[in-house]
């Protein structure tokens, strides 16, 4: 069984360790090994740190194994668009429905509800994955950004 609860910051070394580890194995298909290095670089416990104070920052723990995280925050500060940030399923986990709880979690919480417009900036390697949940590509985004990432967004009713 997965329990998830909001991020605190004695979860931040486990996050970015799970984060390190699941871009070195899972996106290693889709991204030269310099790319995944420079995320690494980034994706540092403080930068989990500071990304929780601005977003609902979730932890999934498995008998008590960080296996997945993910965020819901403000799309540049607007109050009726949301963005998704930092989804990761440790490898080990993938293909457990673990990257589907960490979505409906998201599209469970408020910022999720009180937005007419939620973008998420998808890696190549999870484009499919967000795509079975009604992301769309932005318009005028059908290939990967600058950043190596789709723009994809969805549209609530």
């Amino acid at each position: 069984m997965v329990n998830s609860r909001i991020f605190t910051v004695k979860d931040a070394d486990a996050v970015a360790a799970l984060v390190a580890h699941t871009l070195r194995v899972t996106n290693r298909h889709d991204y030269p090994a310099e790319y995944i290095e420079n995320d690494v670089q980034r994706l540092t416990a403080a930068y989990f740190i500071k990304k929780a104070q601005a977003t609902h920052f979730y932890v999934f723990y498995q008998e008590q194994q960080l296996v997945g995280v993910g965020a819901i925050g403000p799309y540049w500060d607007k109050t009726d668009e949301m963005s998704l940030f930092n989804i990761f399923v440790a490898p080990e986990a993938q293909g457990l429905g673990i990257g589907r709880q960490i979505m409906q979690t998201l599209e469970n919480d408020t910022y999720f509800k009180q937005a007419k417009r939620i973008e998420i900036p998808a890696s190549i390697t999870a484009l499919k994955f967000y795509q079975k949940f009604g992301y769309q590509f932005k318009s005028g985004h059908e290939q990967p950004d600058e950043e190596q990432l789709y723009r994809l967004e969805k549209w609530r009713k």
